[in-house]
């Protein structure tokens, strides 16, 4: 992974250079960005940057089978200036003898004690598609499905044993540990190892929450944020790498909000009228009655739960347009004319502290589907609830 592939992050990007060419780099770092900002795929290009910088001081073996020391010490090289070198490319193909990956793994088979490297080959796939996706993405990757996904204690024994190891070609050696949040007790193991590592060793772990992270680790990292992205930056994006006309990319990145694996989902699931099914929903549920409301439930419920997280937040999306119209109006925040007409709807049948609620359930909702509730039953308290919110049966044509 290059640093110029990565959407956006520019100033993140500068700032771990500087760090680099400025002697400021602690031996742990903790890259800690919400979904869809790019945090791995940075990780990576880090991890790429440094493994294929010259080492500060070189071993010259004599020809008695001693070493003297170099004072020809090389200078930090620009990313730009690496990409011609084998090693480059190597990282790049992530194949690089230097760089550990570590991520959350599932045992295939009863008794089995797995680890990342039985993975290795899914993982250099999934990273070079879905560089952008979550932990959920990934362990779908691996057919994990209902499986639980985690960081083992062999896994923990393994990296103390492989950082312990000479670096095989280059003057440093780096762990690149995604989703610490996987991490359960067993990873107190690698405290001292992340304390005291060894010469040039690199700890970068790539996290989204980090009140998830043990406490003993976060203490011992050198903090990373990666803010989520700007709407123009996913815009342009989707339209150079994925041929999206320039409204519907405008539209897509707006309902990401930052996060550019949701814009990837949403264009996936882009011939979806999710318009038009919070039409029929709110009819169902203002007019349509008891039978209505099951009946669309029951359709909804057919949907997998990826499409069903789109549809609650393109719903919202339309509700915070209606919140925009009516506090400040279309001249700051220009809207699209069909969504314009529906926001302008809404706010006929609910004011801006409904809607507030309604967005605010609605989360709620999202947040329960990822974590594999039920969504005949969600769906159909989440009708009820939106009824006795607005408490109005109007219809929206």
């Amino acid at each position: 992974m290059e640093f110029k592939e990565i959407i956006g992050q520019e100033t993140v990007k500068s700032h771990l250079i500087e760090m680099v060419q400025q002697n400021r780099l602690s031996h742990a770092l903790l890259f800690l960005g919400k979904e869809g900002s790019g945090a791995l795929p940075l990780a990576l290009a880090f991890a790429q940057f440094i493994v294929c910088q010259p080492s500060k001081t070189q071993q010259i073996e004599d020809l008695f089978g001693g070493s003297i020391q170099s004072d020809n010490s090389s200078t930090y090289k620009s990313p730009e200036e690496l990409t011609h070198l084998d090693s480059f490319q190597r990282a790049n193909q992530l194949m690089h003898p230097d760089i550990h990956y570590t991520y959350p793994v599932y045992t295939r088979k009863s008794g089995e004690k797995p680890k990342s490297t039985d993975f290795i080959k899914e993982w250099r796939e999934f990273v070079k598609n879905y560089p952008y996706g979550n932990a959920y993405d990934w362990l779908q990757f691996i057919g994990a499905e209902n499986k639980q996904g985690n960081i083992t204690a062999e896994e923990c024994n393994d990296i103390i044993k492989q950082l312990n190891l000479k670096s095989f070609e280059s003057g440093y050696k780096v762990l690149v540990l995604w989703m610490p949040e996987y991490l359960g007790k067993e990873g107190n193991k690698l405290l001292k190892l992340i304390e005291e590592p060894p010469v040039n060793t690199l700890f970068i772990l790539v996290a989204e929450n980090e009140e998830l992270i043990l406490p003993t680790i976060l203490s011992r990292c050198q903090l990373i944020k990666i803010p989520l992205l700007e709407t123009k930056q996913i815009a342009e994006s989707l339209e150079q790498k994925s041929n999206v006309d320039a409204v519907k990319a405008q539209q897509i990145a707006a309902i990401a909000e930052g996060n550019y694996r949701e814009a990837i989902q949403l264009l996936q699931h882009n011939e979806e009228d999710w318009q038009q099914l919070v039409k029929e929903w709110l009819n169902s549920t203002l007019r349509g009655g008891p039978i209505a409301q099951v009946k669309f439930t029951d359709e909804i419920s057919k949907y997998g739960r990826e499409k069903q997280k789109q549809f609650l937040r393109y719903f919202n999306h339309l509700i915070e347009q209606s919140i925009r119209i009516k506090v400040v109006g279309t001249d700051v925040f220009p809207i699209a004319e069909n969504e314009k007409d529906f926001a302008q709807r809404l706010n006929k049948i609910a004011s801006v502290s409904q809607l507030q609620v309604l967005i605010e359930e609605l989360d709620k909702a999202c947040y329960y589907i990822e974590r594999n509730a039920n969504s005949k039953i969600l769906f159909q308290a989440l009708t009820i609830k939106i009824f006795h919110i607005i408490q109005n049966k109007v219809t929206l044509t």
